[in-house]
């Protein structure tokens, strides 16, 4: 099975996919905390009008992030 890696930044409401990894150790930490875990399924339920923040659904729960910090976690597609 191909599967594309994408930032969780670019996806569109709707879309879901599987976390892969962080670009930023400090701000993952705190992302792992929160649940976002290697592994974990998210689906992307909202985007704000100007595109910032993101709520997504992540076991069981919605969470808010900035897209800036959407940005540094990379999502399996497909």
């Amino acid at each position: 099975m191909n599967s594309e890696v994408k930032y969780l930044s670019e996806l569109k409401r709707g879309q879901n996919g599987v976390i892969d990894s962080f670009t930023d150790y400090e701000l993952s930490l705190k992302l792992l905390e929160m649940g976002c875990i290697p592994g974990e399924k998210i689906e992307v339920i909202r985007i704000a009008p100007l595109g910032d923040p993101i709520a997504i659904s992540i076991t069981g729960y919605m969470l808010s992030l900035r897209k800036e910090e959407a940005a540094t976690v990379r999502v399996r597609i497909g």
